[in-house]
């Protein structure tokens, strides 16, 4: 068995231990998730998130670094806002037909609504467009912020590129911390069955199976929604000639270890492997999937559309074309500030909810089923990310044939360990 394989079987195994242990050790839970599954889990996110920062970072300027045209990188991010925009609402409209066609609230009974969720404030887009520029590199690198990482390193690239010469040393330098960070990569994905079993046998235990009967119709529509999506990006991969069938076998490791652990950023080292095996441009996918990981959130845009028009049918509040207007607009901008970490989605509800004139109650009723349908969440955020890479590339196809980029010459980083074993 692949380690693709071996992630799905822990989700299955970790599913049927959390029911048993929910159900037949009711006293367990408590002692268990604090001392052994939480624990657990969290320690595999942390080994994931410490290979995530160093992988954009080399990878970002080793890629930057192979153009030496300043004028394609423009290209290329005009290119990519662009689908992530159009993909993105198409996205959101796929979450409200589903949820106005299937009426996920409609009928919801058996949950106590006395539990209220704390109001979060709409973030200012002109705030948050300024803080995504870093004031130390250093700081951004610490603290994690995979935003500021992204654009230190395309400043550090350009910089790397003006320099010439007197650069090599440095270049050097990150080419060695991809490669170290590929070895690190290699020993953690050996763990990542038991941090999957960990996490998803946690949420179970404390949760167990019975909400999923009372929220079957609203977990039906988001997996509905999200297979509306698959096909849309099959048959968008179909007109490029992307190959879907290749390009779904190829980032299948990424999309399991995305849908196990609820986390894009924990997928990316995984994704820029799988973007080999698939034949991506080695400077595209280095430029374009760490970009995406930060921005493009499909899932998010479809799941949180579902959600909002979810609490609307709960309380019966009418669904105006006033109302759908806001949902669609918050949600688009909310999916683009959204960590890329579990959990993320229920909190930046409420900021969907408040800007909707939604009551925040509902966001108790879906706190209990978002851990495991956040996993459906990262698979098409992680799907989107990747097919947008792949449709710059034919994309760029056009015009690199008419007029060739000139190309750095710097020595191909050795095939990752990671993709070898997945």
């Amino acid at each position: 068995m692949n380690l693709s394989a071996i992630i799905l079987l822990a989700l299955g195994l970790g599913i049927g231990f959390g029911a048993t242990v929910h159900a037949a050790f009711p006293t367990w839970v408590t002692p268990l998730n604090a001392y052994c599954l939480a624990p657990l889990g969290q320690a595999f996110l942390r080994l994931i998130q410490f290979v995530v920062v160093p992988i954009v970072f080399s990878s970002l300027i080793m890629g930057l670094t192979r153009v030496q045209n300043a004028a394609q990188v423009g290209r290329y991010t005009a290119k990519l806002l662009s689908g992530y925009v159009l993909t993105s609402a198409i996205a959101v409209g796929v979450g409200m037909m589903t949820a106005i066609i299937l009426h996920p609230g409609v009928g919801v009974e058996g949950f106590a609504l006395d539990q209220r969720a704390e109001p979060a404030i709409a973030p200012n887009l002109i705030d948050w467009l300024v803080s995504l520029i870093p004031v130390n590199p250093l700081a951004a690198l610490s603290s994690g912020n995979l935003l500021q990482t992204i654009l230190s390193g395309a400043l550090i690239g350009v910089g790397i590129q003006q320099a010439g010469e007197r650069a090599k040393p440095f270049l050097a330098f990150v080419e060695s911390i991809y490669a170290i960070s590929e070895k690190i990569l290699f020993f953690i994905l050996y763990l990542a069955p038991v941090g999957v079993f960990a996490l998803i046998s946690s949420v179970i235990a404390e949760q167990g199976l019975s909400i999923l009967g009372r929220l079957i119709t609203y977990m039906v529509s988001v997996v509905s929604a999200i297979a509306l999506m698959t096909l849309l990006y099959g048959l968008l991969l179909g007109l490029v000639k992307g190959k879907p069938i290749h390009f779904f076998r190829s980032f299948f490791p990424s999309f399991s270890l995305g849908f196990g652990t609820a986390s894009s950023n924990a997928a990316l080292p995984v994704a820029l492997s799988n973007a080999e095996d698939y034949g991506l441009s080695p400077t595209i996918a280095s430029f374009a999937i760490p970009l995406g990981t930060a921005l493009k959130r499909d899932g998010m845009a479809l799941g949180q559309a579902i959600n909002a028009l979810f609490v609307a049918q709960l309380f019966n509040v009418p669904i105006t074309a006033s109302l759908l207007c806001a949902i669609a607009l918050s949600t688009l901008l909310v999916s683009f500030s959204t960590a890329g970490v579990p959990g993320a989605g229920i909190v930046m509800l409420t900021t969907v909810l408040t800007a909707a004139g939604l009551p925040l109650e509902g966001v108790a009723i879906l706190a209990g089923v978002d851990r495991l349908m956040d996993g459906f969440h990262t698979v098409l955020n992680l799907m989107g990310n990747v097919a947008n890479a792949v449709i710059l590339e034919r994309w760029e196809s056009g015009v690199t044939a008419s007029s060739p980029t000139k190309m750095v010459q710097i020595d191909e980083p050795e095939r990752s360990l990671s993709s070898e074993i997945l």
